[in-house]
C-alpha cells in the first residue's frame, strides 16, 4: 500500500477529521485521524496490519516473541499485528493511571516485545508502556504504529516503524491561531486527562 492508498482507507472510514482537537498529549490540532473508526472493519484492520507487519526489518520480526498494545487505541491494531505475526497480543491498562497488565496477560522474562500503537504524536503513552513492559520482565524490541504524527522527531528508545508518516500541526494551547481559537476543541481521544 502507497501513502495515498493508505489515507484512501481514513478517508472511507471517515476517520480523517477536521476541527479543533485536543489531543491526549494536551496540545491542539485541526486535523484528527480517528483510528477506532478505521479499525472498525475488520478486513481494513487485517489490512492495514498486514502491510504494517510486511514493513517491518527481518531481523526485528524474526525476534519477536509477543505483541503488547496500550489500551484503548492500541488494542485492535496490536490485536491485527498479532495475527499478522502469527503471535499472542497483549494489551496494557491504566486502571490507576499507569500501565499494566491484567487479565491474567504475563511476559516471561527476556520477552521480545513488538510495541504497538495506534497513534504517537509525543511518544509519552509509548514510553510509559515501553517501561510497563520493562517492568513486567520483558524487552521491548520496536514500536509499531499506524500513524506517526510527530514529523518524524519522536525518539522512543527503541526503532520506530509507522505504517504512514503525517505532519499535521500541532499548537500549544496558548498559541494557537486566530482560526482555530475560535473553533470550540473537542476531546475525540480515549484518555480522559490530557
Amino acid at each position: 500500500m502507497t501513502d495515498d492508498d493508505i489515507l484512501s482507507e481514513f478517508r472511507a472510514a471517515q476517520a480523517l477529521l477536521e476541527g479543533h482537537f485536543i489531543l491526549s498529549s494536551g496540545k491542539r490540532s485541526a486535523r484528527y485521524l480517528q483510528c477506532a473508526r478505521v479499525l472498525m472493519d475488520p478486513m481494513r484492520a487485517s489490512r492495514l496490519a498486514s502491510t504494517l507487519a510486511s514493513r517491518l526489518p527481518r531481523e526485528i520480526r524474526s525476534e519477536i516473541d509477543v505483541v503488547v498494545s496500550p489500551a484503548m487505541g492500541g488494542v485492535i491494531i496490536g490485536h491485527e499485528m498479532g495475527r499478522a505475526l502469527g503471535l499472542d497480543a497483549l494489551f496494557l491498562e491504566r486502571p490507576e493511571g499507569t500501565f499494566e497488565l491484567r487479565r491474567g496477560f504475563a511476559i516471561e522474562p527476556g520477552q521480545k516485545v513488538l510495541m504497538v500503537e495506534d497513534v504517537v504524536t509525543t511518544g509519552l503513552s509509548s514510553r510509559e508502556a515501553i517501561k510497563a513492559v520493562a517492568d513486567a520482565g520483558g524487552e521491548v524490541i520496536a514500536e509499531a504504529a499506524l500513524v506517526d504524527r510527530s514529523g518524524g522527531e519522536v525518539d522512543l528508545g527503541v526503532p520506530f516503524i509507522p505504517l504512514i508518516s503525517l505532519d499535521f500541526p500541532v499548537y500549544d494551547p496558548d498559541d494557537l491561531p486566530d482560526e482555530l481559537a475560535a473553533i470550540p476543541a473537542i476531546k475525540p481521544g480515549s484518555r480522559e486527562k490530557a
